[in-house]
């Protein structure tokens, strides 16, 4: 059993409705404070972006990743006796490698330090070296924050629905293989293959935006995620991956062997995608956390579908807090991860029944969610995945 605040749904009816910005409806509901009112609660310095500490928090994660990296290539023999210790310099430096990237996702949402170029600049630079096109997520990870469990028009990890083509698919392949094996091949395959497969082809992404690619923003690909004026950004992007790519291909060449880039960047790559996966998986999915179709959704609503999770100590400096202090940066991203404690504080301060936390080991919260959170229906609460909640919480 597992404790988490549910948002309660309204009669629609009582919902006022008014032409936001973005040319959509933002929906006023009763209950969830405004943008400005969370603002107004968060403490003033918690939006004091300080370039010195960033680059600081910057210095450990490049450190530990590159130093380790540069010690294993030089004193771990590259043979098949030392494999064991190869796997296990992997998850090590794939988990520092996985801060290097939280590093260039601040850069992406401004929160580095004051102006733009230089947070460009640094958040390419360090996206481009884990194989990221920089500006290509930026864009689309700018729609995964302003459309936040969106049933219709949220992006990365968008359920299917109950009904639908894709949802009975989901449904009946997990009644044939069973609900343990399902979720633990749904569960790898997500953890090892989803951001790869995201980037190349947007899956997980909204249904209704077709085929995307984070590489090449035309034909054949859906152009839904990158509207031309941002073509020649996402085509840079590509290019920093190209010359991440083969600086990789001239190591192997001048090596002689594929085997020192596979051990010494492949296999850390991989588990730093892992941990990508696994935490943007978590920040917004559970049994009992909905979606919402247009007319019960708002901007602040889908924030407080963010998830706060038990994140030890250490992983919490490594990663810099990204996963037990996701819920603020949700609502306010421009936020830097050593001000998003305080600003925590203050949301789950003033909205106790809003905020959520949940207590649950996170090892045995993504195992929960691999085998009970593939389709959702509607309900009461939104749309959630009710019709799995009993089993789920036995």
């Amino acid at each position: 059993m597992h404790t988490m605040a549910i948002l309660n749904t309204t009669n629609p009816a009582s919902r006022h409705v008014e032409a936001s910005r973005l040319g959509t409806t933002a929906v006023r509901i009763p209950g969830i404070p405004s943008k400005a009112e969370v603002k107004a609660v968060i403490p003033v310095e918690c939006f004091e972006r300080k370039l010195s500490t960033s680059l600081l928090y910057t210095l450990m994660s490049v450190t530990l990743t590159v130093g380790s990296m540069a010690l294993a290539y030089a004193l771990m023999p590259m043979t098949w006796a030392w494999l064991p210790a190869w796997l296990i310099y992997a998850v090590g430096v794939g988990t520092f490698a996985c801060g290097v990237w939280v590093i260039a996702h601040e850069c992406g949402h401004r929160a580095f330090c004051n102006g733009t170029r230089l947070q460009d600049a640094i958040g390419f630079v360090l996206h481009s070296s884990l194989l990221v096109p920089y500006f290509s997520w930026q864009r689309s990870h700018a729609i995964h924050h302003a459309k936040t469990n969106h049933l219709d028009e949220g992006e990365t990890h968008v359920p299917k629905r109950a009904g639908t083509p894709a949802g009975d698919r989901a449904v009946a392949t997990q009644a044939r293989l069973g609900t343990r094996l399902y979720g633990m091949l749904l569960g790898l395959g997500r953890l090892f293959f989803g951001w790869p497969l995201y980037l190349v082809a947007g899956v997980t992404g909204a249904e209704n935006r077709g085929v995307t690619n984070h590489f090449w923003p035309a034909h054949p690909f859906s152009d839904a995620l990158f509207p031309k004026r941002l073509h020649n950004k996402v085509r840079l992007s590509a290019l920093g991956v190209i010359v991440m790519l083969a600086a990789l291909v001239a190591w192997a060449i001048a090596a002689g062997s594929v085997v020192p880039v596979l051990a010494v960047y492949v296999g850390p790559y991989i588990i730093c995608n892992v941990w990508l996966v696994g935490y943007t998986w978590l920040q917004h999915t559970d049994v009992d956390v909905p979606h919402y179709e247009a007319d019960e959704w708002n901007f602040v609503r889908g924030g407080f579908c963010s998830i706060d999770r038990p994140y030890s100590s250490v992983i919490n400096l490594l990663h810099h807090n990204i996963g037990s202090t996701h819920v603020a940066h949700h609502l306010e991203s421009r936020i830097p991860h050593y001000n998003a404690g305080v600003a925590t504080a203050a949301i789950a301060a003033n909205w106790p029944d809003l905020y959520r936390f949940d207590p649950t080991p996170v090892s045995k919260a993504l195992w929960r969610v691999s085998k009970h959170c593939h389709v959702v229906a509607e309900d009461d609460e939104g749309w959630t995945f009710a019709a799995q909640k009993a089993d789920a919480r036995g």
